[in-house]
């Protein structure tokens, strides 16, 4: 059963001071009672002072901590209070099954539940990484970029090709590569002023770190998406966007593409928010365009129907 506000303090994890994370990773990680979750207990177990933990409870939206323990056990109790047919339909997922492997023994019926369990899971943790600062940062590099070049390989195509796709609709001169020679060529030809991505769900694919190494040495500026904080990868990067920061397995990587698509709509989002008058602009010049090349076309048609 998922904790209560578990959601809100994943929402805001990524905006809290270290101290407040230590004791926001004691709470969802509590199996206990909650009625003995007490702020002297927090503290403890969290390695932090009690002020620390008042200042997590405030973060939370919280006047004190007994309002918040007040808060938890009334979430709990209607938790507990609904049947487990009734928590799917009012739209808690079941229990969840982190990296499952699929086996001969699985029930069809159960996978579609699984699986978005699963989803669900990776989009929580990714909510705990990425903070707005971090997006807004994102879109200020690629906003002040002369071009930029995306560098990626096989699993990362479809992110890459969701990201260059938001761009290029925006308006950004941006291209894409998968291939090793081209990578190479793109990264060499960079210069300060241009900026790099780089998307890699491990962040140790051999040719994608290679480029986003030649990209920094060419003066470029570097943006980088993976999985792990540590990722060497990250070496080279003035920002990382880290997805989830755990290990799975490459058959359970499938759901990372939920993660980082989702970080590409963030990026996308802050993009148009950080400069909404000229892209708005944009888009109005954009289908005035359209419009007119629709309309050559469909006089170009009538003219061949009335020759025919």
């Amino acid at each position: 059963m998922k904790k209560p506000y578990e959601f809100e303090i994943k929402a805001r994890y990524a905006g809290l001071r270290m101290s407040e994370r230590k004791v926001a990773d004691i709470y969802l990680s509590w199996d206990k009672d909650f009625e003995e979750l007490s702020l002297a207990t927090l503290a403890e177990k969290a390695g932090v002072s009690q002020p620390s933990v008042m200042r997590f409870v405030k973060a939370m939206g919280f006047d004190g901590f007994k309002e918040f323990k007040y808060a938890i056990l009334k979430a709990r109790g209607e938790q507990e209070a609904i049947g487990e047919d009734e928590k799917n339909s009012a739209g808690f997922p079941p229990p969840l099954v982190y990296g499952y492997a699929i086996s001969e023994g699985d029930s069809l019926e159960e996978m579609p539940g699984r699986i978005i369990s699963q989803a669900i899971s990776c989009l929580g943790d990714t909510l705990k990484q990425i903070s707005s600062e971090k997006i807004q940062k994102a879109a200020e590099m690629i906003c002040s970029a002369r071009q930029i070049a995306v560098y990626y390989v096989e699993n990362s195509a479809s992110v890459a090709q969701d990201l260059v796709t938001k761009l290029l609709y925006l308006g950004f001169n941006c291209m894409m590569y998968s291939d090793i020679y081209l990578q190479e060529i793109s990264a060499s030809n960079l210069r300060e002023g241009d900026l790099a991505i780089g998307i890699s769900h491990s962040g140790s694919s051999k040719s994608t770190v290679d480029a986003i190494r030649q990209a920094r040495k060419s003066g470029a500026s570097v943006l980088c998406l993976t999985n792990q904080e540590d990722a060497l990868i990250g070496k080279w990067a003035d920002l990382l966007l880290c997805t989830e920061n755990r290990q799975m397995l490459y058959g359970n990587a499938i759901f990372s593409r939920i993660s980082e698509i989702a970080v590409v709509d963030m990026i996308y989002v802050g993009v148009i928010l950080s400069d909404y008058k000229n892209i708005r602009n944009g888009w109005i010049g954009a289908a005035g365009l359209f419009e007119s090349m629709d309309m050559r076309i469909r006089k170009s048609k009538d003219k061949v129907s009335e020759n025919l």
